[in-house]
């Protein structure tokens, strides 16, 4: 978009502040019309009314949705079921419970809604209760561990079937540790109402859950 539209100016937002170091970086020769802001999306609103003006209207909005790459690949940021790491899963490490707290401090019922509403996960009941169990012997502080109690807590035949059994469990508690429904839910109708006449919102959307809402809002 800087590349393409000289007269276009750009305002990123993030609540991931290494995300917005790397962005300032990268678009370090653009950085009179680039702008980054660390906030959750859902602030969108109080963003556009700061920047926005006769001269520079609110032509588009991109919303980029759920984890990124990066943020998987950093191993100390515990989003992957896939490496050993500390259960952490905040987007934004500054501030917020993390997944661990969750696993320490929810009952099986609130384990057992996060795990069926976010991961749409079959056998929520069966992980929470052993979620429940288990932390009562050691606290769950690392993805090895919750790799290991979801597998112990899923039937045999369904371990055997799409790919490892604790993915709906981990995309389940990071959607919860960062509220991404919710944020998202609170950010449609408000990049709606600030986009000039003739503008464009566009969503990038990974999975049911976020998909919904947006058809719904659109």
């Amino acid at each position: 978009i800087l590349q393409t539209y000289p007269q276009v100016r750009l305002v990123g937002i993030d609540r991931d502040k290494q995300a917005l170091a790397r962005a300032a970086k990268r678009l370090r020769e653009y950085s009179e019309r680039f702008t980054a802001v660390h906030a959750t999306y859902d602030a969108i609103d109080q963003v556009a009314a700061t920047y926005r003006s006769e001269e520079y209207p609110l032509a588009g909005v991109l919303m980029d949705l759920g984890v990124s790459s990066m943020q998987l690949d950093d191993t100390a940021r515990g989003f992957s079921y896939a490496r050993e790491a500390d259960l952490d899963m905040r987007m934004d490490q500054s501030s917020g419970k993390t997944a661990a707290d969750l696993l320490a401090e929810l009952s099986t019922a609130e384990l057992t809604e996060i795990l069926r509403q976010y991961g749409e996960e079959k056998f929520a009941s069966r992980i929470a209760r052993e979620i429940v169990r288990a932390r009562e012997e050691n606290p769950i502080t690392s993805s090895s561990q919750l790799v290991e109690i979801v597998r112990e807590a899923i039937p045999a035949p369904a371990r055997r079937k799409g790919g490892n059994p604790a993915k709906r469990t981990f995309q389940a508690l990071r959607i919860a540790v960062n509220q991404e429904l919710k944020i998202l839910r609170n950010a449609l109708p408000k990049a709606l109402q600030a986009l000039s006449p003739g503008g464009v919102l566009v969503v990038e959307a990974y999975q049911s859950l976020e998909d919904r809402l947006v058809k719904r809002a659109f």
